[in-house]
């Protein structure tokens, strides 16, 4: 029996205007309120032993359980007597928590496949498992620094400062948490929060903590505007469409001469440039809720000409530069293979004839499994042949953008299927075959 730990202790002051006399986990999105979502989400997964940890309003929320019939769910509530913090009420109710369970926050409106957030913390056998994602604001929010096999190895809490690169994942309140793992901080003074407090100490001591990244639906509806647009959300199916459980559109992306200026091999971040309309582009997809995918050749590893290390500061560039213009990226894919030898200081390891390196299908077939992308409604744009043999390699319809080499290179025998002079123009034409509502 799985468990879920749902906090449903807060005030909702800033929502008072819409929430009456009602606490906040009681507010109505659509026909249910919003502990309804979040109960009817266990129940769809299979969390049936639910505790509830209480607050203002615990009597109106018993109140609720109790008229709710939910046969397939165990429901138990926990009543703090004074507010002791998200983890502090975790921590008061240990003697009731599962070996393993799932802690949701009942301010959050949540769809998402929690099967697979479930297997993810299994497999790598973490301590606990945080759900990390991109935002459109990430240059006042509280960022979570992971490595490339998604274990947390720092977190940067806000202000950033203004030379700082940063990668675009934010810490979603969304865990999975080993109970074991959570016995040497017992003794912790209250309130005690999770983000701010105990995850950065765990990491401190070595804990385990795995970055769980996913483009799903969370988000806070702690204010009028935040809620109004949960709600309208809502209505237009947006958020029912996010869960991984259902196929996604995307678009896969070259990033050399078609998100930033061609130089002929970026090795430092200060080389790479946006080209122009590119965040307006990005910040489209966005908003019409199309995956935005980076699948990119940097053979400049393989050659020896820079490391691994300086593609992902390269990276944390590019995600930064879009978030100050309110975009990002669901992904970044990249291949450092190169099978051709005789370059000084050459990474034997790295000179192989992989799958990866595109126009083999390798990249784009990786990112569709792992984001469940529909072939059906997903394109491959880039500025060269090898990105439209690509498409074609994976069976994908290909867009060209006149930017970079503007599909003159020549080393491909092939023609796209449209072409743009702009990656505006592009994502325009990807918006409209899509039929996405924002």
């Amino acid at each position: 029996m799985k468990q879920a730990v749902i906090l449903a202790g807060g005030k909702g002051t800033r929502l008072k205007e819409r929430l009456g006399e009602l606490p906040k986990p009681l507010i109505r999105i659509g026909s249910r309120p919003l502990l309804g979502h979040h109960l009817a989400l266990c129940e769809k997964y299979g969390f049936s032993d639910v505790l509830l940890l209480l607050g203002h309003g615990a009597e109106k929320i018993r109140q609720y359980i109790n008229e709710e019939q939910k046969p397939g769910l165990q429901l138990r509530c926990i009543v703090e007597p004074r507010s002791l913090g998200t983890a502090g009420a975790v921590f008061a109710a240990r003697h009731l928590l599962a070996e393993r369970f799932l802690v949701l926050y009942g301010d959050l409106m949540i769809r998402m496949d929690l099967d697979r957030l479930w297997r993810a913390h299994e497999s790598m056998r973490a301590d606990a498992t945080l759900v990390v994602h991109p935002n459109d604001h990430p240059v006042d929010s509280d960022l979570v620094e992971v490595d490339k096999e998604g274990w947390v190895r720092a977190f940067h809490t806000k202000p950033h400062p203004p030379d700082l690169f940063y990668q675009n994942l934010v810490n979603a309140a969304v865990y999975v948490v080993d109970r074991n793992a959570l016995e040497p901080f017992a003794a912790l003074p209250t309130p005690l929060d999770f983000g701010k407090d105990l995850f950065p100490l765990m990491l401190d001591k070595g804990r385990r903590l795995l970055g769980y990244r996913t483009p799903e639906y969370i988000k806070d509806i702690g204010t009028p505007d935040r809620y109004d647009r949960v709600c309208a959300e809502f209505e237009k199916g947006v958020i029912e469409r996010s869960a991984l459980d259902h196929p996604q559109p995307a678009v896969f992306l070259d990033r050399d001469g078609t998100l930033n200026e061609e130089v002929d091999g970026v090795t430092r971040p200060d080389q790479l440039r946006l080209l122009p309309g590119v965040a307006e582009a990005i910040r489209m997809l966005n908003h019409h809720g199309i995956r935005v995918i980076v699948v990119t050749n940097q053979p400049v590893v393989a050659k020896g000409f820079c490391t691994e290390a300086d593609i992902e500061m390269i990276h944390r560039k590019l995600e930064t530069l879009l978030g100050r213009e309110h975009a990002f990226v669901d992904r970044i894919y990249y291949c450092p293979h190169h099978p051709d030898r005789g370059f000084p200081g050459e990474r034997q390891d790295l000179k192989v004839e992989c799958e990866c390196r595109k126009p083999k299908p390798g990249l784009i077939r990786r990112a569709m499994q792992e984001l469940n992308i529909d072939p059906n409604m997903s394109w491959v744009i880039g500025d060269s042949t090898v990105d439209i043999a690509t498409a074609r390699n994976s069976g994908l319809p290909s867009i060209l953008v006149r930017t970079g080499h503007k599909g003159l290179d020549g080393r491909q025998p092939v023609e796209a299927d449209v072409a743009f002079d702009s990656l505006v123009e592009a994502a325009c034409y990807v918006v409209k075959k899509t039929g996405r509502q924002p």
